[in-house]
């Protein structure tokens, strides 16, 4: 649910304010694309810290260049929420 929220909110900003900014970003693919694959990819959490950690990267002192979404999430986030995201439960042990 956030995860979708999160998107909506993005796909309005490249809607209604990106094309009065013009396309200004460093990066391939842009930051917005960046955050829309991140969010689908990682979910709202991780996502929303990728696209925080690129958005930081996205100014005149960094070349930019090709920045794909990782495979795989942060550090950070598997080691706060486990290195598998399938969703499945551990197998149960007999007593």
């Amino acid at each position: 649910m956030m995860r979708t929220l999160l998107i909506g909110l993005v796909k309005a900003y490249r809607l209604l304010l990106s094309p009065w900014l013009g396309a200004s970003c460093r990066f391939a693919p842009s930051c917005s694309l960046y955050a829309i694959g991140a969010l689908e990819r990682h979910g709202a959490l991780a996502g929303s810290y990728l696209t925080l950690r690129r958005l930081a990267r996205c100014q005149p002192w960094c070349q930019g260049g090709c920045d794909p979404v990782p495979a795989e999430p942060p550090r950070f986030f598997t080691a706060l929420i486990g290195t598998k995201r399938s969703g499945a439960h551990p197998p149960h042990r007999p007593l």
